[in-house]
């Protein structure tokens, strides 16, 4: 029963990693990271990325134009973009050491020492990236509501709001951490049963010596 239990958690830490890692990706390139409607035309709306800026009207359309520098995009943005890159690297060698791990793979039955600390590193790895998300994420929500309450900046201007991708961000950080705090888990308690059982022998055998010579007494 143990066993069927910590390969379920297995299992689900493993998805909820996978689902962290496909929305990190999706965040790093998706260009709504912050929103921008404009009062004075209703028509047309901006919407700023890592990667490009994008203006939407109704009449032509999106249109995307990348960015031309990198040293000229703001601080948050710089640094955004190499913590996702980082991110999404940390998550797939996460998501493929913890795969090697897995009590249910064939791999390597014999050394399951080894599995274990697989499993182990793939969940620290993928924790990792679940906070390296979070990180570029929530500082740009940050610059983003500064700057919307700088009381300094005319009210006629217009205000950049939190975009998709923010909200996709922190959901796939959130899931990262979940994922590889259970295959940690799972990985940390998977010989405590082997060990509950090691033990009642080695009590029974202690208490019991005369069974090894067949000449236990029947007590009455």
């Amino acid at each position: 029963m143990a066993f069927i239990f910590r390969v379920v958690m297995q299992f689900v830490g493993l998805l909820l990693s996978l689902l962290g890692w496909v929305l990190s990706i999706i965040t790093t390139y998706l260009p709504h990271w912050k929103n921008l409607n404009l009062d004075l035309n209703e028509m047309e709306n901006w919407t700023i990325g890592l990667w490009q800026a994008c203006v939407i009207q109704e009449e032509v359309g999106r249109q995307c134009k990348d960015f031309d520098s990198f040293l000229a995009l703001p601080a948050e943005l710089r640094i955004s973009r190499v913590l996702m890159f980082l991110s999404n690297g940390l998550g797939f060698l996460g998501l493929l050491v913890s795969g090697f791990g897995l009590d249910c793979l064939k791999i390597g039955e014999s050394q399951q020492k080894l599995k274990k600390w697989l499993l182990i590193l793939g969940g620290i790895l993928l924790w990792t990236a679940g906070l390296t998300a979070l990180v570029p994420v929530s500082w740009v929500a940050h610059v983003t509501v500064q700057e919307f309450w700088d009381e300094t900046i005319p009210e006629i201007v217009p205000r950049w709001e939190f975009g998709e991708a923010l909200f996709l961000g922190w959901l796939a950080g959130f899931s990262l951490l979940l994922g590889g705090c259970l295959l940690i888990w799972a990985a940390c308690s998977a010989h405590a049963p082997l060990a509950l059982g090691h033990y009642t022998v080695a009590e029974t055998e202690t208490q019991c010596p005369q069974l090894e010579n067949g000449t236990a007494v029947p007590k009455v």
